[in-house]
């Protein structure tokens, strides 16, 4: 088992991101996000954050469900290749400093300022809160704000979507640095690098997820991506081999967009589906070879990872612990400048 070493290079950017700890990743976060952090890995210092807090905004009823999927989370961190030496794992309810953050910031945002933000009014629309939102659902944009800053992250990874919570942070990084010192790192969003377009889920849907039963996971064995995959929703005209098919909206073209590295053969294949004459279990088949391709190592190395729970929970505990260190001086820094640091070190 790897063991993190946490080494600083001197001028290297900082990244943070991470994922909310509700239920096993799925292969939309890895085209969406977690192959990309991969890839940037060794050219950023990593934070990754095992979001359990903001997972509590709309799961503060069943805090088992967090708690049992931290590790697995962190489990398919490893099985993709996040490596601890290079990318530290963070669980955010053991960073205190983060909540402290939180608290000095939310004077900062009006309460108009975040009933506008357009992120949040999309997900209280989609959880169908209405006026009964939860106070801490409500204002986790302030406390993403936190976990950026408390990080000093220069970089955030993110879709189009997250960009007005990203433009939020600036916004209350700028207000604290000029009310106060400068002495936050103001970040910037990192948009599109190596990521891919959010996949749909198999029935069509626009959304992939646990809670709507349509999503492939980085740890299903390889008899459920089979029956996942022959399950997909397709073209509902295309009835007959002969007939021509659709390509736009069909789920299955849209992962083999994601994932088939032959492009030219792909392009071909779109073709010959359009004009009819390619059934769509060939298809099927097609995208199960290449799902496979990418898939089957990352089960290997999760199930690798699994025979040592105790190696896994040991490399969250020695980043977390990291994590606090690297919170402890930015908040040091803030109280400094809010001139509340009474006693001083």
């Amino acid at each position: 088992m790897t063991t993190p070493t946490f080494a600083q290079t001197p001028g290297r950017k900082r990244i943070l991101t991470g994922d909310r700890p509700t239920g096993p990743l799925h292969i939309g976060h890895y085209v969406g996000s977690l192959k990309n952090r991969v890839a940037l890995q060794s050219e950023y210092e990593t934070f990754i954050l095992l979001a359990d807090v903001q997972a509590m905004t709309d799961n503060f009823e069943n805090p088992g469900k967090v708690r049992g999927n931290v590790l697995e989370v962190a489990l398919d961190y490893l099985a993709v290749g996040l490596d601890p030496r290079q990318s530290t794992f963070v669980i955010q309810s053991q960073i205190p400093e983060i909540a402290e953050l939180t608290v000095f910031f939310l004077n900062l945002v009006t309460v108009s300022h975040l009933r506008q933000n357009p992120t949040v009014k999309t997900e209280i629309a989609q959880k169908g809160y209405g006026e009964s939102v939860p106070a801490g659902f409500f204002v986790y944009p302030v406390s993403q704000a936190a976990d950026i800053t408390a990080f000093g992250a220069h970089l955030v990874p993110v879709g189009e979507d997250q960009l007005p919570m990203i433009e939020q942070t600036r916004e209350i990084v700028r207000r604290f640095n000029h009310l106060y010192a400068p002495v936050l790192v103001e970040p910037q969003a990192m948009v599109g690098k190596g990521s891919v377009a959010r996949l749909p889920g198999l029935d069509g849907q626009a959304k992939m997820s646990k809670s709507l039963g349509n999503a492939i996971f980085l740890s299903d064995p390889a008899d459920e991506i089979k029956r996942k995959v022959m399950s997909m929703y397709t073209d509902p005209n295309h009835l007959r081999v002969e007939d021509p098919g659709q390509v736009e909206g069909n789920a299955v073209f849209s992962y083999l967009d994601a994932f088939d590295p032959d492009t030219a053969a792909l392009e071909e294949m779109k073709a010959h589906y359009r004009r009819g004459g390619l059934g769509d279990v060939k298809v099927k088949r097609h995208l199960l070879e290449v799902l496979e391709a990418t898939l089957a190592p990352i089960r290997e190395r999760r199930l690798d990872f699994a025979r040592d729970m105790g190696a896994v929970e040991e490399i969250v505990r020695q980043g977390t612990a990291h994590g606090r260190e690297v919170a402890a001086a930015t908040m040091d820094a803030a109280r400094k400048a809010m001139r509340l640091d009474y006693f001083g070190k």
